[in-house]
């Protein structure tokens, strides 16, 4: 009871237009009273307390390294050499974005960020070679969501540090996945790209191609060092996160000569926003959680899906499906928070290897922020492109498909997750 009581006074204060994090503060109030003990100084604690782990503290580290290369030259470095990789073919655009895409999911681990840094450089050049306004969008946005899977993702610190699993082991797993959803997205470009009959190509001489790949490899390296780094234990997450700004600082500074005090400040003030706002929603969502843990929902959750213990695969399906359609009216962050301590005692006693559930989960509610009405890089895809609503979620389609068949893929056979995960830990 204390959870449909939670679901339907969120879904109240959403559809009042209450921000996601005071709407969650307003139904953890609901959920006190409904409970019969209404503790202010308790819940304030709660608030203070979630948020106080040495993990959380690798989120506003990534969110500035993102800013930092984000307005230092390095993001273009970037796509300059993944158009000298796969400029060539035909549609070479499309390509060159999903390549840049998977090297900025090394690098930001927000798919926003990726929208924000792809869609600035390469969709005004889609557009004018011919693209389809929509179509070109609609596979920046797809691409994006990359960075929610490969290291070091945001959400898979967030997730590990909620359910308690090894953030190094999460990152691992989302590797492989990650890698194989860029290809599906450059398969099904392959056929759209002839559909829509672009002829464009990219070419370059030897001597321009070398100039181009030997700038863009301080950029190109920093993945390396971060993902390797903390594979081989030289740093934690959390350490790698402060590297990765100091890194990306000293050559958007030094080599790129992008960066100067003002910009800096600039980066500083937005990495600041972003972390108030992402770390607000952790604490708010942290006493919901408390308080659903005090209802025993999770026990209650675990004798309503006892039937379906004996039956793995059904169960993932049902609660993926679930997942999808909450994801599709609310965050990535606030699911993850309110729903794995539900969900992973259920996956657990019916023997669901947990790393493997995580990266299928942050998959999921990955590919949530691309449907409407409330995903947040399809938004986020319509300002940077001045689309109509309704045109970015027609341009979107193809590659949402793809997406899911991928994610049902990944859900046959968990192998391709734990194989690769095992292997590199």
């Amino acid at each position: 009871m204390a959870l449909i009581v939670f679901i339907a006074s969120l879904t109240v204060f959403l559809f009042l237009g209450v921000p996601i994090a005071i709407a969650l503060g307003a139904c953890a109030i609901v959920l006190m009273f409904y409970l019969d003990f209404f503790d202010p100084i308790m819940m304030a604690q709660r608030m203070v307390g979630g948020t106080n782990n040495f993990i959380l503290m690798a989120i506003p580290f990534f969110i500035l390294a993102g800013e930092i290369m984000a307005r230092g030259g390095l993001a273009e470095r970037i796509i300059e050499a993944s158009n000298v990789l796969v400029g060539r073919i035909r549609g070479g655009l499309g390509y060159t974005n999903i390549l840049s895409s998977i090297a900025f999911a090394g690098l930001s681990g927000s798919a926003v960020a990726d929208v924000a840094m792809s869609g600035s450089i390469l969709y005004p050049v889609m557009v004018k070679k011919g693209y389809k306004e929509d179509r070109a969008m609609g596979l920046i946005c797809a691409g994006s969501i990359i960075a929610m899977i490969i290291p070091p993702s945001i959400p898979m610190i967030v997730l590990g540090t909620t359910v308690g699993l090894s953030i190094t082991r999460l990152f691992m797993a989302g590797i492989f996945p990650g890698l194989v959803l860029g290809l599906a997205l450059m398969i099904a470009w392959f056929f759209i790209a002839r559909k829509d009959g672009l002829t464009d190509t990219v070419k370059f001489t030897f001597r321009e191609s070398m100039k181009i790949l030997w700038a863009s490899i301080p950029a190109l390296f920093m993945p390396v060092i971060i993902i390797g780094g903390i594979r081989f234990g030289i740093f934690t997450p959390t350490e790698a996160g402060a590297f990765a700004v100091v890194y990306a600082l000293l050559i958007c500074t030094f080599v790129y000569r992008g960066i100067n005090f003002k910009i800096l400040i600039d980066c500083l003030v937005g990495a600041a926003r972003s972390t108030a706002m992402v770390m607000f929603i952790i604490s708010a969502a942290m006493v919901v959680g408390w308080l659903i843990t005090i209802a025993q929902v999770p026990d209650i959750a675990v004798q309503m899906f006892s039937p379906l213990i004996d039956n793995p695969l059904l169960l993932l399906l049902l609660i993926n499906v679930f997942l999808f359609l909450v994801g599709m009216v609310m965050d990535l962050t606030p699911n993850i928070l309110i729903f794995a301590p539900v969900l992973f005692p259920i996956i657990i006693a019916a023997g669901i290897e947990p790393h493997f559930f995580a990266v299928i989960m942050v998959l999921n509610l990955s590919i949530s922020l691309l449907t409407p009405p409330v995903g947040n890089v399809l938004l986020m895809g319509c300002s940077v492109g001045k689309l109509s609503f309704g045109r970015m979620v027609m341009g979107i389609l193809p590659f949402l498909a793809v997406e899911i068949v991928v994610l049902l893929i990944f859900m046959l056979f968990p192998a391709l997750v734990l194989v690769p995960m095992n292997f590199l830990t």
